[in-house]
């Protein structure tokens, strides 16, 4: 699959011309043409998903960043401005907000898809690392994001957030220092994080050229983890995929626009349309929904300097998963137990998200919030550093079909 021959022919005079010198036309006909396994079901989708949440992301961005302030006298009522008076700015600046929330969403799906097929595995261990770092890049755009309409959860998250480096020992202030522009959150820190993120979704769509490329060299996984043995095993990524995964999309965009004209501020913390006032402290302090399982991690510990350190391996960690799983077997699918493992550790990231939205000063569920997330972080290490190598030594899997065909059609396994 990593090597198969291209099937473009020049039909013209101009594009012989262009084929022999930027054969973009070609690249984007062997792209079509490209061989994929016959049996990728709709959790396959969601990477044409997130390219279409990439590409949404970055013109709704572009055209929002043509209207904003970045001032800390001005950043939100320009928000405000935007939606009252600039042309569909009524539609765009919630797009572009819901659109972070879906962006986030649909990557989670991505993520848990590859972590129960095995596309970590080798030869693609590249794939999934490149993956992890557009995920990291995510993370910085999103937070960096969550600080520009200045409200009083953009302005105490960022205060929060830039204190904890803070509390790394030696180059923990300085890096504080040249994170905020200055001693306080004000308007250096603001103009630096509104030039970061205008900057990132670009770095972000590079790196997923590379994770595109790697993927096509090292050939897509597939929910059985059979590498394709002929030509019965593959079909054409156009027009099978490209039906199956415009029929995902459009699925994708009715939540979409269900959320962006319904309710487009519901995804969004209510003092966050509140201006920011730098003399009054929210009562809970909270991210975004896509970073509270972090958030959580990060309040299970007492200690300051551990919860950042935990909160940082808990990403980290992503990327040695290829060398962690030591099972030879890709699919869950063939490994019932570690199969019950990873549901478990798909419960334990949503108690996570759960009580990392919770208030430890709640009188009722403040001090069991805080041991159901020690908990959680218990396992969802223990799943990575544990679990996972000492199952891949132990299990017996199930036997698996002689082929992708085999498994489609239903045949015998070996």
């Amino acid at each position: 699959m990593s090597g198969h021959p291209s099937t473009y022919e020049p039909k013209n005079g101009f594009t012989k011309w262009m084929d022999q010198r930027l054969p973009i036309i070609r690249m984007g006909a062997d792209f079509m043409t490209y061989p994929s396994p016959r049996n990728l079901n709709y959790w396959y989708t969601f990477g044409g998903i997130l390219t279409l949440c990439l590409v949404a992301q970055i013109i709704t961005g572009i055209i929002l960043a043509m209207h904003y302030t970045p001032s800390v006298d001005a950043a939100f009522e320009s928000v405000q401005r935007i939606k009252r008076d600039v042309p569909f700015g009524w539609l765009l600046q919630p797009m572009h907000a819901v659109g972070a929330s879906m962006f986030f969403f649909a990557v989670y799906i991505h993520m848990f898809r590859g972590l129960y097929y095995g596309s970590y595995k080798a030869p693609r261990e590249m794939v999934w690392i490149l993956g992890c770092v557009i995920y990291l890049v995510m993370m910085a755009t999103g937070f960096l994001g969550y600080t520009l309409p200045w409200g009083q959860m953009s302005f105490w998250g960022a205060t929060v957030i830039t204190g904890f480096f803070g509390a790394i020992p030696v180059v923990g202030e300085s890096v504080q220092q040249w994170l905020l522009g200055g001693y306080a959150v004000d308007n250096a820190t603001l103009n630096r994080f509104f030039s970061l993120h205008y900057l990132l979704p670009f770095v972000i769509a590079a790196i997923v050229g590379l994770h595109v490329w790697a993927m096509h060299h090292a050939g897509q996984n597939n929910p059985v983890g059979i590498e394709p043995k002929s030509k019965e095993d593959t079909l054409s990524f156009h027009p099978y995929y490209t039906a199956k995964d415009f029929f995902a999309i459009c699925i994708f965009l009715l939540i979409f626009a269900y959320f962006l004209f319904y309710y487009p501020d519901s995804l969004g913390h209510a003092d966050n349309y509140i201006e920011a006032d730098a003399l009054e402290t929210p009562a809970h302090i909270v991210p975004e929904w896509y970073f509270l399982p972090f958030y959580a991690i990060l309040r299970a510990v007492p200690s300051k300097l551990l919860g950042i350190l935990l909160m940082f391996a808990a990403v980290a960690v992503l990327f040695i998963l290829p060398w962690l799983d030591t099972s030879k077997v890709r699919s869950m699918r063939f490994r019932p137990v570690t199969k019950l493992w990873f549901i478990l550790f798909v419960i334990a990231c949503f108690v996570l998200g759960w009580h990392g939205a919770l208030s430890p000063d709640d009188p009722v569920m403040g001090v069991k919030s805080v041991w159901w997330s020690r908990a959680a972080t218990l396992y969802y290490f223990s799943f990575f550093l544990i679990i996972l190598p000492v199952m891949g030594l132990i299990e017996t899997p199930k036997d698996r079909p002689d082929s992708i065909t085999k498994s489609v059609l239903g045949e015998a396994s070996s």
